[in-house]
């Protein structure tokens, strides 16, 4: 089952960590995996202890890299549901992009598994005056492939309506290894659509009431 473990050597405190910024849960996130992460190249994904980013449950999410540019969620906190209007759980990432910057994440997103690197993202509603922000920190599955991934996603600004998907503005992808960054910035002229990587499925929407602050569990053979 693809669930959080309970290791409790694997819960690192972020009651000191409280960086002076607008998204600092990210911050937070990235510092946990950092944590586990040690002397290697990357943790597992049986490493990560829910107890260890308790503040950023809502915001979080595991995917599982399935084809080359697709990685689905396994988990995700309740606000990704809040943005789609929808369970997500099964979802592509991609399903929050604009057809426009799905391609771009594709690519960026095979980058981060195949280097591995690590990514940040600032990103813009299609629609009202909502921004974001993303992380994304590669994670090895239980079998030692690069095939996992820690997220979170952070959002400023009222939501207008739903479901609410990004362009994105700004991407920052660090090596892990040499920690080297390259910064690309999106062009001024809107990318080319071509096409979703999958035929997309049909979801079931969510009730609009604010649910309590939670993590869907799927069944996966990690």
């Amino acid at each position: 089952m693809d669930n959080f473990t309970k290791n409790a050597q694997n819960v690192v405190s972020m009651t000191d960590y409280n960086p002076d910024q607008s998204f600092a849960i990210l911050s937070q996130v990235e510092a946990y995996w950092d944590a586990l992460r040690g002397d290697q190249l990357l943790p597992k994904r049986s490493d990560i202890d829910p107890r260890g980013i308790e503040n950023a449950l809502e915001f979080a999410f595991i995917l599982e890299r399935v084809a080359p540019g697709v990685a689905r969620l396994r988990i995700a906190g309740s606000h990704l549901s809040d943005l789609m209007g929808m369970e997500v759980r099964g979802m592509p990432i991609t399903a929050f992009l604009t057809p426009t910057s799905r391609r771009q994440f594709s690519d960026m997103m095979e980058e981060v598994f195949e280097l591995p690197a690590t990514a940040m993202l600032t990103l813009k509603s299609d629609v009202g005056d909502l921004t974001a922000r993303m992380i994304l920190l590669p994670l090895k599955s239980d079998m030692g492939d690069t095939s996992r991934m820690l997220g979170c996603l952070m959002t400023q600004g009222d939501m207008t309506d739903t479901p609410c998907r990004f362009d994105i503005q700004r991407m920052q992808i660090t090596s892990v290894a040499d920690k080297m960054n390259k910064t690309i910035e999106v062009p001024t002229e809107p990318v080319p659509q071509k096409g979703f990587a999958e035929p997309t499925k049909n979801f079931e929407a969510a009730a609009k009431k604010r649910r309590p602050h939670y993590l869907r569990l799927v069944k996966s053979e990690d």
